[in-house]
C-alpha cells in the first residue's frame, strides 16, 4: 500500500473510533487515546500521565520504509516508536502477528491487538461510578423490596450490578485506607460530608514455628497433646494420595449459593451512554428545577448536621 493511502486509512480508521477508546503500547503497555487528526500528524494523550505527543506523518513513512524491508519485531520497538506501531495496525493491511509488526494485505482495517474498548478502558473509579449509576438506574424501575416478585432478568441484572458495585467500591475503599492512616494520628477523627473516620488498632494472632510453641509449653509443663490435632492441608494430601473417602474424615455439608459467571461490559456501557443522555436532557427547565430541589435538600441536611 502506498504510504499516501496508509495515512488516509490511518486518519479514517483513528476518527472512526468510538469514544473512550484506547490503544496500548506494544511493549511498555502505556494507554493512549487519539485526541485529533490533522494532515500532517495525529494527536495523541497518554492516559498514565495526561501527556499529550503528535504522531508525524513522516514517521509513519519511516516505519513503513522498514516494514517494506520485512517484520518489525515488537520487543525492539523504542518506547518513541510504540505508539506509531501501535496506531499503525488500525490501517488495512498492517497487523501484529505474534510478536512482530508486519505487513498483511489481509488485515482489516480498525482492528488491533492493541485497541481497547471505551468499555474495557474505564479505569476502576469510573467503573464505581458506572457501576452506581447503572444500580441505581435498576432500582428507579424495580421494587427491590420484593425481590421474589422481579422478573428474572430483572432480578439477575439487581445482583451483578449488586456484586460488581460491591466489589468496586470495596477496592476503592482500601486504596483510601493508607492515605488516610497517614493523616490519622492515635485517637484522632476525621470528619467528612457524609461520615466520620477514626484510627483501630486490633491484633491478629499467628501461631509460631512448631518448635518454639512446644519448648513454651514444656517451659510450663503444658502437655504437647493439648494444642496438637488434626491438620487439615495434611487429611486432604491423605485423601488426594489413597483410597481414604472424603466422607470417612469430613462431615460434608452442601452450601448452594449464587455465582456471577459472566459480565456484559458493552452492554453496561451502552446503557451509560443512555443514561448519560438522559442527564443531558436535563438543562431544560425541569432539569433546573430538580437541580435546585437537590440543591434545597443539600442545604437542609447541612443545616441539620450542623445543628446536631
Amino acid at each position: 500500500m502506498e504510504p499516501d493511502d496508509t495515512w488516509t486509512s490511518l486518519r479514517r480508521q483513528c476518527e472512526a473510533l468510538e469514544p473512550g477508546a484506547e490503544l496500548l503500547t506494544p511493549v511498555s503497555e502505556r494507554p493512549f487515546g487519539i485526541e485529533r487528526t490533522d494532515d500532517d500528524r495525529l494527536v495523541v494523550r497518554f492516559g498514565d500521565s495526561g501527556e499529550t505527543r503528535p504522531l508525524w506523518r513522516e514517521q509513519f513513512v519511516v516505519f513503513l520504509e522498514r516494514l517494506d524491508e520485512g517484520a518489525v519485531p515488537i520487543e525492539g520497538l523504542q518506547p518513541g516508536v510504540e505508539p506509531y506501531a501501535s496506531v499503525l495496525t488500525l490501517a488495512a493491511a498492517y497487523t501484529a502477528d505474534g510478536d512482530a509488526i508486519r505487513y498483511d494485505p489481509d488485515a482489516a482495517g480498525g482492528e488491533s491487538p492493541f485497541l481497547v474498548s471505551a468499555a474495557a478502558a474505564r479505569d476502576p473509579p469510573e467503573r464505581v461510578h458506572d457501576d452506581a449509576l447503572l444500580l441505581a438506574a435498576v432500582l428507579e424501575r424495580i421494587d427491590a423490596d420484593d425481590p421474589a416478585a422481579l422478573d428474572t432478568e430483572a432480578l439477575t441484572d439487581l445482583y451483578v450490578l449488586a456484586s460488581d458495585a460491591q466489589h468496586g467500591a470495596d477496592r476503592l475503599r482500601r486504596s483510601a485506607r493508607e492515605p488516610l492512616l497517614e493523616r490519622l494520628g492515635p485517637d484522632q477523627r476525621l470528619h467528612g460530608r457524609y461520615g466520620t473516620v477514626r484510627r483501630t488498632t486490633r491484633e491478629r494472632q499467628r501461631p509460631k514455628d512448631e518448635a518454639t510453641i512446644f519448648e513454651a509449653l514444656d517451659d510450663h509443663g503444658i502437655p504437647h497433646e493439648w494444642v496438637t490435632g488434626i491438620d487439615r492441608d495434611k487429611l486432604d494430601v491423605v485423601l488426594a494420595v489413597t483410597d481414604l473417602e472424603e466422607d470417612a474424615v469430613y462431615d460434608v455439608e452442601e452450601d448452594v449459593y449464587v455465582q456471577k459467571v459472566g459480565v456484559d461490559e458493552d452492554e453496561k456501557y451502552t446503557r451509560l451512554q443512555g443514561l448519560a443522555d438522559r442527564i443531558d436532557d436535563l438543562a431544560d427547565a425541569e432539569g433546573e428545577e430538580l437541580r435546585a430541589e437537590l440543591d434545597a435538600i443539600e442545604d437542609r441536611l447541612e443545616e441539620a448536621l450542623s445543628a446536631g
